[in-house]
């Protein structure tokens, strides 16, 4: 499955050249997705800091990326590199392997779970948000706008072969572009309005933390480097990838957060799109709307075709059947509805996922299995940056996690 999940992505540009590879990677992945949106209002909420973690996260992003393909690899009798491992969970069912077989695989398969699921809410919980500030006078809620999203979706439940999803996230990257270049046009021609002085120099410590979760939440991908790298005609050329493709998107990120915060200042919402004009703001919403809803299939595909290979792993025939498939397919379209009217709330669900998904699979499960498995062979000071790597990002973790949840609460009593 996995091999099959990431060469979607990839195989649409990945052998036509290295400027399609780039390309290619940075729009599959969530590292120009639609979840930039949430960078303005993370400046906002964490001002100069904002900008400085936008860049660490793509340099701790990308050097935990490298260790954990180095984990793929053994070295053998002769001291050349041999790739005895195939995926992230065998990684973990290594370091795992003398007390508990199959736990590593657990855990990894749960956060991977975990990160999809939530990544399917906030496809739902947006696509809410951009078409109740399209079409205000009809007066309808968000949560009537998702459940009409929802509507939308429901042939997602038919879905049987990669290769529409791979069309729909090919589209769907090449819309966002264009809206991305719209959106920094349009914020471009207000420069004359531009000021310094709305970045915060004093900042909320709750409010940061949750910056922090957003930032990490849009450079996660390390979950499919394994396969993606597995994927790759000269797999050597792997490291070079990585840094031109979390350079670009450090740069691109940075350049779209920076330049809508300064447009809007105090009053950036939580999805960017919200603050622009009345002429521009239905356009680029039902664009965006349309990206949200094209991308939605593709992490939806992922994480039901993990819980059908969980449950079907029994020797059980019903479990196979076709039509068990719809009705598991069914049930997490509308767990993911359910969760999206209960936490309508973009940043605030987005920081909680990085939290706690995005800081595990980004920082801790690299970190620590770099460790268990590479210790002997790590000098000095790469046991320090993987053991700072850890501690960064479990306090991070546990800190975004619990501000996240408060904000969630606060947020819905006020509902």
């Amino acid at each position: 499955y996995e091999h099959g999940f990431f060469k979607m992505l990839s195989d649409p540009f990945w052998y036509w050249g290295n400027p399609c590879r780039l390309f290619s990677y940075v729009a599959s992945s969530k590292h120009f997705g639609i979840f930039v949106l949430g960078l303005p209002y993370a400046l906002l909420h964490s001002g100069y800091s904002g900008l400085f973690l936008i860049i660490l996260a793509a340099v701790f992003c990308c050097y935990t990326g490298k260790i954990l393909i180095a984990c793929l690899y053994e070295e053998n009798e002769d001291g050349h590199l041999i790739r005895v491992r195939d995926k992230y969970e065998d990684i973990a069912n290594a370091c795992c392997r003398k007390r508990f077989p199959k736990l590593g695989g657990i855990v990894v398969n749960v956060t991977q779970v975990m990160e999809l699921i939530m990544t399917c809410i906030l496809y739902l919980v947006v696509s809410g948000n951009l078409l109740s500030h399209s079409f205000p006078y009809l007066r309808a809620t968000e949560k009537t706008w998702s459940v009409i999203a929802f509507v939308m979706l429901l042939p997602c439940v038919f879905i049987k072969t990669l290769s529409i999803v791979s069309k729909l996230s090919l589209l769907c990257s090449l819309v966002h572009f264009i809206i991305i270049f719209i959106v920094m046009s349009y914020c471009l021609t207000q420069i004359h309005q531009w000021s310094w002085t709305r970045f915060r120099l004093f900042i909320e410590f709750e409010d940061f933390l949750v910056s922090v979760g957003v930032i990490i939440f849009s450079y996660t991908s390390q979950i499919f480097l394994p396969t993606l790298e597995g994927n790759m005609k000269n797999p050597k050329e792997f490291s070079c990838m990585l840094n031109w493709t979390h350079f670009f998107a450090c740069l691109f990120k940075t350049a779209f957060a920076l330049t809508a915060f300064l447009t809007w200042g105090e009053e950036t919402k939580e999805v960017i799109t919200d603050n622009l004009p009345s002429s521009l703001k239905t356009l680029v919403n039902l664009c965006f709307l349309a990206k949200a809803l094209l991308s939605y299939p593709l992490p939806f595909f992922a994480v039901t075709e993990i819980l059908h290979t969980c449950i079907s792993s029994s020797n059980c025939s019903d479990y196979r059947a076709p039509l068990f498939i719809v009705v598991l397919r069914g049930l997490a379209l509308l767990f993911t509805l359910l969760m999206a009217l209960f936490i309508p709330h973009f940043a605030l669900l987005m920081g909680l996922t990085g939290s706690v998904t995005g800081a595990a699979v980004t920082f801790l499960l690299p970190s620590l299995f770099h460790l268990k498995l590479k210790w002997g062979k790590l000098l000095f000071l790469e046991k320090c940056a993987a053991i700072s790597l850890f501690i960064v990002g479990f306090l991070c973790s546990l800190a975004g996690i619990a501000c996240s949840i408060k904000g969630l609460i606060e947020a819905v009593g006020r509902m």
